[in-house]
């Protein structure tokens, strides 16, 4: 007979079974698919293939490897759909438990532990351990996250050859949850482990895995205040990370944020106000423009500028803060108001009253409409309001505000509370300023007892209520009195400041010009003396008095944040 390309021993007439009616065989298949899927983030279809093969790896008759490989692999598709929302995060804990029961089981059951399958078995338990206790530290129980990935990390170094990447990643996460807990000291030893086994994979390559663990070893440096060292790591992190993925990636704008905030915390704003705007170009380039991280960086600079002095440059970034901010989440949201108030302190700064006040009056009414009347963040916007107005020369109205501020934080926070004293040292100031030295005086004594509650008695905080307090009692005539407040906030200033310091030497000074006006000489050259003397040695010049013109109110600041979180 003629030839044939048909071949009937494969039946091509045979209806294709549906995927819910295969077999075993079927299950490396589709989790082929799901990874494949995975890969390219389509998350829903990577979950709808390992969903099938449970379907089926459920119908053994005894739990196998691959019902436990699958419930595994389900539990880090439902991290990766939403691992942040507790909900997933519940449900992939579940599928991770489900798959470490069933695979201990496995082991237990397992006749020869020197065959290759029971060292397979204990490499899967270890991977599923890890997974477990990510979930654990991504939900914040970095106890539990802690004690996982140390039986991980223990298996790992038990069953796989030495270096290996697998212990480097249990010894980067325990590293992780140490540093989390606070134990720096633990978290380096993980850290140099990951690194030696790094560096021996990826000789004399800039690999981002390096740069990363650069980065966490600069950072334990960093929260130790070891700036040097710190920045010696950073940089070697940064050019590690230009190298693996280029000059413009969101990692290298992140690594630049976090070099910023080691500037700005040494009080280094010239160098940190350099790097923000680096990171600030790397951003813009990188990411949407309307990315929440952009308006961190702009607000980390504008900081720096006004830690520095220049508030006008303070004012632009603050404002364009400000304004990606509301085209991000809208004129409501309670975090617009805080980029809104920091706006407001700047312009208060440099004597724009008007445009403060409007700013905070905004900012009252974002955070009433989300908080209600009865909050402390409304307390503070009360009291920057009455500092406003007080320095407009609005006292009345100024008194007002601080009484309703005094009202909602004493609800909220308790009557002996540091935030309390703030705004009853505002009152007693205001009073003053009104030259009602009697109300002054009464606020003033309250200030100083809820500080004493609140703060111990040697908080900086007391010494310049004492120094008000004695001011009065000087202007009085009460002369020995008055030193005695004097002599305390000198105490207190040595002790949290040393016998050296300008603030000592003001304090001296105003003693001396005390001892003066009771004409005692010995008391009065003594003070003015060592003035002078710790004046020379700071290299400040010793005027013939100085004392203080008007008062000194607490900062703005106090009511808002110096820095913002980093990226």
């Amino acid at each position: 007979s003629g030839s044939s390309h048909r071949d009937e021993s494969m039946e091509l007439d045979e209806p294709v079974r549906p995927l819910n009616d295969l077999s075993t065989d079927a299950i490396p298949i589709l989790h082929n698919l799901a990874r494949m899927y995975y890969r390219s983030q389509n998350y829903d279809l990577a979950m709808d293939m390992y969903l099938r093969a449970l379907d089926i790896a459920q119908q053994e008759e005894q739990p196998s490897s691959s019902l436990a490989n699958t419930l595994n692999c389900i539990g880090v598709i439902f991290f990766h759909m939403g691992g942040n929302n507790e909900k997933n995060a519940i449900k992939a804990l579940n599928m991770f438990n489900a798959s470490l029961d069933i695979r201990k089981k496995l082991i237990e059951d397992s006749k020869d532990p020197t065959h290759f399958s029971y060292k397979v078995l204990r490499q899967e338990l270890a991977t599923t351990m890890n997974n477990k206790g990510r979930i654990h530290y991504m939900l914040g129980d970095h106890d539990a996250a802690m004690v996982i990935y140390i039986d991980a990390l223990k298996l790992r170094r038990e069953i796989l050859p030495y270096p290996h990447l697998d212990v480097a990643a249990s010894a980067y996460n325990l590293g992780q949850t140490y540093h989390q807990l606070g134990n720096l000291t633990k978290a380096m030893e993980l850290y140099e482990e990951f690194h030696s086994i790094v560096t021996r994979f990826f000789v004399g390559k800039k690999h981002r895995n390096l740069a990363i663990i650069l980065k966490c070893m600069a950072q334990v440096h960093h929260d130790q205040s070891q700036y040097e060292e710190a920045a010696r790591l950073y940089f070697e992190s940064l050019e590690t990370t230009k190298a693996a993925l280029g000059d413009f990636h969101p990692e290298v704008a992140s690594l630049l944020n976090k070099i910023g905030n080691m500037y700005y915390e040494n009080s280094d704003f010239d160098s940190a106000i350099r790097v923000y705007e680096e990171g600030l170009v790397v951003e813009r380039a990188v990411l949407t423009h309307d990315y929440p991280n952009i308006v961190v960086t702009l607000t980390n600079i504008a900081q720096s500028q006004k830690h520095k002095g220049n508030y006008y440059a303070a004012l632009d970034r603050y404002s364009e803060a400000h304004a990606l901010q509301k085209t991000i989440l809208g004129d409501k949201d309670p975090k617009v108001a805080v980029s809104l108030s920091n706006v407001a302190q700047v312009s208060c700064r440099l004597g724009r009253f008007t445009q403060a006040f409007d700013a905070y009056q905004k900012v009252l009414q974002i955070r009433r409409d989300a908080f209600g009347d009865d909050h402390v963040e409304v307390a503070a916007t009360l009291n920057s309001i009455g500092l406003v107005l007080f320095k407009q020369g609005f006292h009345e109205f100024a008194i007002q505000s601080f009484r309703e501020s005094l009202r909602v934080r004493k609800l909220c926070l308790g009557s002996h509370h540091r935030d309390v004293a703030v705004v009853l040292y505002n009152i007693a100031t205001t009073h003053l300023e009104q030259g009602d030295e009697e109300l002054a005086t009464e606020y003033y004594a309250e200030t100083l007892r809820v500080e004493r509650t609140a703060l111990g008695n040697d908080h900086r905080d007391l010494a310049v209520t004492l120094q008000h307090i004695g001011q009065i009692h000087r202007q009085r005539g009460e002369l020995d009195v008055s030193l005695g407040y004097f002599k305390e906030a000198l105490r207190i200033e040595k002790l949290n400041l040393g016998d050296s310091s300008p603030a000592v030497a003001r304090l001296l000074n105003k003693m001396g010009n005390i001892y003066l006006a009771k004409a005692d000489v010995t008391n009065m050259m003594r003070c003015f003396t060592e003035a002078t003397r710790i004046y020379e040695l700071c290299g400040e010049a010793a005027n013939g008095d100085l004392e203080i013109s008007g008062y000194n109110f607490y900062c703005l600041s106090i009511t808002n944040p110096e820095c913002a979180a980093a990226a």
